[in-house]
């Protein structure tokens, strides 16, 4: 369970600094102008896929909970 808590961990790492820099970048990687719109929708994004990583982490803690008390 430590292990799951470490990948936890960096999970949050990487969403944060992901956020980090759609915050701060001026212009993305095919030289668009981030906007305030622009942002918004890439943070949606980044939301989306955090829910998702959320929901899988759930679902596998489920199953190794339910294989540990075994």
């Amino acid at each position: 369970m430590k292990m799951w808590w470490v990948i936890n961990i960096v999970w949050l790492f990487i969403f944060a600094v992901g956020a980090i820099f759609i915050g701060v970048r001026k212009v993305d990687g095919a030289g668009v102008v981030q906007t305030p719109e622009i942002r918004m929708v890439s943070f949606a994004i980044l939301g989306i896929l955090f829910i998702m990583v959320v929901l899988f982490q759930l679902v596998f803690l489920y199953f190794a909970r339910k294989n540990i008390t075994r």
